[in-house]
């Protein structure tokens, strides 16, 4: 029994030393320095940041984060490598702020997704949120990846990325799970697992 607690304790002391939390205007990322993806991003989607009378252009300069500027000077590993550089917080997500639209595309908020993930059912997620958020406001959502299928340079490519998102008018949750693989997409509802499937996998809380 002492064993098993001393393996805990070492293994949450090791996550915590390995994360990095990173507070940007409209978003928080837990950062891994090993990894070098976010475990875990987490941010707010509301109605009145998804309509104004003028929309920012949305940006396409990926750099790295000035708060942790080493460990997230990725451009290089992503290059030739044909993954997509995978947004957490979508910078349609900041269509009315500047500076979160700009601070969407730092490395600390990409993963490392083959293009049939991000631009099939992740793409359909998001704008599925915003959509609830239109339709019921606040809207809050957590989003991360987990495990090394292999590596682009130093980036590890994980296994599985995730979304956990929370109605607050309707007091609704719902959790997504998704293979990042060369897989077609099959819809968000066939990728729909419970809140408590993502914890188990994340050792993150959520309610």
């Amino acid at each position: 029994m002492r064993t098993l607690l001393l393996f805990l304790l070492l293994s949450v002391r090791g996550f915590a030393q390995d994360t990095v939390n990173i507070q940007h205007k409209a978003y928080t990322t837990t950062f891994s320095k090993s990894k070098h993806y976010p475990v875990k991003v987490e941010w707010w989607v509301t109605k009145s940041g998804l309509i104004c009378e003028t929309k920012i252009k949305r940006g396409d300069k990926f750099i790295p984060d000035p708060k942790l500027a080493t460990e997230t000077d990725l451009q290089s590993s992503y290059t030739s490598q044909g993954f997509d550089r995978g947004h957490n917080f979508p910078a349609a997500d900041a269509a009315c702020d500047q500076v979160s639209n700009d601070e969407s595309f730092y490395f600390s908020n990409m993963t490392a997704q083959y293009p049939a993930l991000n631009r099939g059912d992740w793409k359909v997620l998001e704008s599925f949120t915003r959509g609830l958020a239109l339709q019921n406001d606040s809207t809050k959502v957590w989003c991360g990846s987990i495990g090394e299928d292999k590596k682009i340079g130093i980036v590890s490519v994980p296994k599985q990325c995730w979304k956990v998102i929370y109605v607050k008018k309707t007091n609704e949750w719902l959790a997504y799970l998704f293979n990042n693989d060369l897989s077609k997409a099959d819809g968000i509802e066939n990728n729909k697992v419970k809140v408590s499937d993502i914890e188990k996998l994340t050792g993150f809380k959520f309610k």
